[in-house]
């Protein structure tokens, strides 16, 4: 007699069609603490919005509310080719430019000496930072009436122990004012993504060209600044979004006046002096919409960051 032996029967695969369910739970229950704090960032931030750009469709004077009706694209049109909407909009380019790039210069040369070893390094970068910690509102008053005031002000003090003149800083520079003020306070910001930006150099790379004698400018030429480009981007970026919507410098120092007001001011204007709904909301959706094309290229900047650390690790 010949034993015959059958191969076992495979059990057919049940298990991967059960695990899909499964894994898909997890995946919700993961996400579900997420979901209260999702539906009420829409709330609060989408639904506003939504609410914007329906009312800036409409000519709507909230003097005549009985009166509104839908206009489509004018109040766009106006914005676009107002004058005086139309110098806001410049005045707004002009700020966040000269702002941005002299917070990125300064911040640059203030990251430099940080990166250096001395004594009471920790307590100047703090005091550095303060700036930065400062409410925006609070510091446009210091600016206006400690160090700007004709009469009483710190710049006009130094001036008249020196005997020089006396000028009246706000009425003669208004925009450089504001653009002083938010230097000062956008300086420290630059300064901590620059100095996040040198802290993670290759310094053996760096002593390999001291080595080979290379000087101080040529390292800091051909190495340190290729290495901060995308920092100083990342800088150029974020402080361009909260420059741009800037509205407590020029509403405190000059309210607006002296040319002075830029696009988040002639918003407030229009909607609060004027009454002006559909032209505001028009106005406030255009700077929306600048905001986030800046925004984009900010978070690709951010993670191709991520994607280099990632690399390196």
């Amino acid at each position: 007699m010949t034993a015959t032996t059958t191969a076992p029967v495979a059990a057919p695969e049940t298990g991967a069609p059960a695990r899909r369910p499964s894994a898909r739970l997890r995946a919700w229950a993961t996400r579900a603490p997420l979901l209260p704090a999702l539906i009420f960032m829409i709330v609060v931030t989408q639904l506003p919005f939504v609410a914007t750009l329906v009312i800036s469709f409409f000519d709507w004077n909230s003097l005549y509310p009985d009166a509104r009706h839908f206009t489509g694209l004018d109040n766009y049109q106006e914005v676009l080719t107002d004058a005086d909407l139309r110098q806001s909009v410049w005045t707004t380019v002009l700020l966040t430019v000269a702002v941005v790039l002299a917070s990125l210069v300064l911040g640059l040369v203030l990251a430099l000496l940080l990166d250096r070893r001395f004594r009471g390094r920790g307590i100047v970068r703090t005091l550095l930072i303060a700036p930065f910690l400062v409410v925006p509102v609070a510091a446009a008053l210091l600016w206006k009436h400690v160090l700007y005031n004709p009469e009483y002000g710190l710049f006009n003090g130094l001036l008249h122990y020196v005997g020089g003149p006396q000028p009246d800083w706000i009425s003669s520079t208004p925009l450089l004012a504001v653009e002083a003020s938010l230097v000062w306070q956008w300086t420290p910001f630059m300064m901590l993504i620059l100095l996040a930006g040198l802290q993670s150099r290759d310094h053996e790379q760096i002593e390999a060209a001291r080595v080979d004698g290379a000087s101080d400018w040529q390292i800091f030429v051909h190495l340190t600044l290729p290495h901060l480009r995308r920092y100083l981007e990342l800088g150029a970026l974020l402080g361009s979004i909260y420059i741009v919507q800037n509205f407590d410098a020029v509403f405190t120092i000059t309210s607006g006046g002296l040319g002075t007001a830029n696009l988040p001011y002639t918003v407030y204007q229009s909607f609060y002096q004027a009454h002006e709904n559909g032209l505001a909301s028009a106005a406030g959706v255009l700077v929306v919409i600048g905001s986030i094309v800046i925004a984009t290229f900010a978070l690709r900047v951010v993670s191709s960051l991520f994607r280099e650390e990632v690399s390196r690790a």
